[in-house]
């Protein structure tokens, strides 16, 4: 079993949802890994080093997504058609953690959010060869995106979480919405919280399991947007 197999089994994908991520993720990795240079997208050079750093990184925030999904689900109708869960990837970069989420989560509708419009052409790449039906990009400034509009927003993109940061992107989310960071060391998600208490006075910071990162400490900061 290689890296990428073995560590989706861990964060508890199986069956079919193993087969379509698995297909998936082996695809964009390949992608990743042949527009790299040109595109500057991430450190990593091998693709164990992307499967691990940036894939299952991104993967590993599933069981903690997976119960506000189910309850913006059942809020907006049980994901009909007519209203599915909206997330949001700002700051999406290379894709992360966008496309991985959104190979998971095939009912839910992501925008990958990137000002860059060089990236942009990659992500549109991606999803085309990845065939991810719900997934678009949006080539603009996350101070420029719809406020108000997305459910859930996801993003790696911002160390440290500052204030002016913060402020445009709880702006995005619908009350009762999700935030939801991608960060490290909790010490310093305690201080970096600390500076914006007043904007985000409720916060979890879940701890996650990356495979093959053991000596890694690894969050995802979450918070419901009140009003």
């Amino acid at each position: 079993m290689d890296v990428l197999a073995q560590g989706l089994a861990e964060l508890g994908f199986s069956g079919d949802r193993m087969d379509t991520v698995y297909r998936a993720m082996d695809a964009y990795v390949r992608e990743l890994l042949l527009f790299n240079a040109a595109y500057d997208l991430v450190g990593a050079q091998t693709r164990g080093e992307i499967v691990v750093r940036h894939i299952l990184d991104s993967l590993a925030a599933v069981q903690v997504l997976d119960g506000h999904i189910e309850r913006l689900q059942s809020v907006s109708g049980g994901g009909a058609a007519d209203a599915p869960v909206r997330i949001g990837d700002i700051g999406s970069g290379a894709g992360l953690p966008g496309i991985p989420l959104a190979c998971a989560y095939p009912s839910v509708q992501f925008t990958l959010i990137e000002r860059m419009s060089k990236r942009c052409l990659f992500l549109e790449n991606c999803c085309a060869v990845l065939g991810l039906g719900n997934a678009t990009v949006a080539n603009e400034q996350a101070e420029r995106f719809p406020k108000r509009t997305l459910d859930i927003i996801v993003f790696r993109a911002f160390k440290p979480l500052e204030r002016k940061t913060a402020k445009t992107l709880l702006s995005l989310l619908k009350t009762g919405g999700l935030f939801a960071a991608y960060k490290a060391r909790a010490q310093r998600i305690a201080e970096e919280m600390a500076d914006i208490a007043d904007l985000i006075p409720n916060y979890t910071a879940v701890p996650l399991h990356v495979p093959f990162l053991a000596d890694h400490e690894r969050h995802l900061v979450t918070a419901v947007k009140k009003t």
